[in-house]
């Protein structure tokens, strides 16, 4: 039996999907069905369902869950602890984030807590929100910066993993503003009868700020006529497409504040079009390393 069947389990049983599942691990989706034959070949039993729509585990699927979690959990820890004492981690402090939190937040991080960075080594990688959620659950690193919103909720389980909350933000509506500072695409104008839609640059649904967006118009009762001409995983990007004037992009407030006030940016509708969220740091409730101990201290201090 292979580690890394346990992981393809436990994604899918959290994903109720194989191709979403497959897509995360970084396989097609036979060779991840595959492993997941291998495994229940080694359980001697069925853990999944047969049949199409989303996956169910079979009882002794839900029964052999808990056991692979703490599996799983019991090898990170073992690792992690291993790599203590041979002293290669006590002064690397490991975080996950998104492409835009790394932009944002973490590079604020960097600046206000430069004292810790003297002593110790930052490692940052970029990924989607499931993703960085299954690098904790793993034990590969040390910190989650995160998204919350019911939309997009996480499931960590409290007993190993405690939070908190850094930062409030929202995802606010902009374009390209005029010689006068207007928005030179207007979503209130958008809800006059007979004008048309207004081109909109989207953000692809597998990332979180996308859903936010996504489900905030779908639920809001007077949202505006859009045109969807641009779909892109990019927050950088989407910001460049705005600043040429392609279209209106919700963009986060920390990433456009300073170009609205500075006139390069319009706010292009009311606030009833803003989406609020906050913004989390996860750590494993277990002691981490000197370093990042030392980060959390920093983190929490009031």
């Amino acid at each position: 039996m292979q580690s890394k069947w346990l992981e393809d389990f436990l994604l899918l049983a959290q994903e109720r999907s194989f191709t979403r599942a497959a897509e995360l691990r970084h396989v097609t989706h036979p060779a991840f069905g595959r492993r997941i034959r291998a495994l229940e070949a080694w359980a001697g039993t069925a853990l999944i369902e047969p049949g199409s729509g989303p996956v169910r585990l079979t009882p002794a699927g839900e029964a052999f869950k808990d056991t692979a979690e703490q599996l799983v959990r019991t090898l990170a820890q073992s690792h992690d602890e291993l790599q203590a004492v041979a002293g290669r981690q006590a002064h690397i402090i490991t975080l996950a984030t998104g492409r835009t939190l790394a932009r944002t937040i973490v590079a604020d991080w960097l600046a206000r807590y430069s004292s810790v960075l003297q002593s110790a080594e930052m490692r940052i990688v970029t990924r989607t929100l499931e993703e960085t959620v299954v690098m904790l659950q793993r034990g590969e690193v040390s910190f989650s910066l995160l998204y919350h919103h019911a939309a997009i909720a996480v499931r960590l389980d409290g007993r190993q993993f405690s939070h908190l909350t850094v930062a409030h933000d929202k995802l606010v509506p902009v374009a390209k503003a005029d010689a006068h500072g207007r928005p030179i695409h207007d979503l209130s104008q958008a809800a006059h009868p007979g004008a048309p839609p207004v081109p909109y640059l989207a953000f692809s649904h597998h990332m979180a700020l996308g859903r936010l967006v996504e489900d905030h118009l779908t639920q809001h009762p007077l949202a505006p006529r859009l045109r969807r001409c641009i779909d892109c995983d990019s927050a950088d990007a989407n910001y460049e497409y705005v600043l040429k004037g392609l279209g209106v992009a919700w963009m986060p407030w920390f990433m456009v504040r300073g170009d609205c006030q500075a006139g390069r940016l319009a706010v292009a509708g009311d606030n009833s079009l803003d989406v609020h969220f906050d913004i989390r740091l996860y750590r494993p409730k277990r002691h981490l390393g000197v370093a990042a101990e030392q980060f959390w201290a920093d983190i929490t201090k009031p």
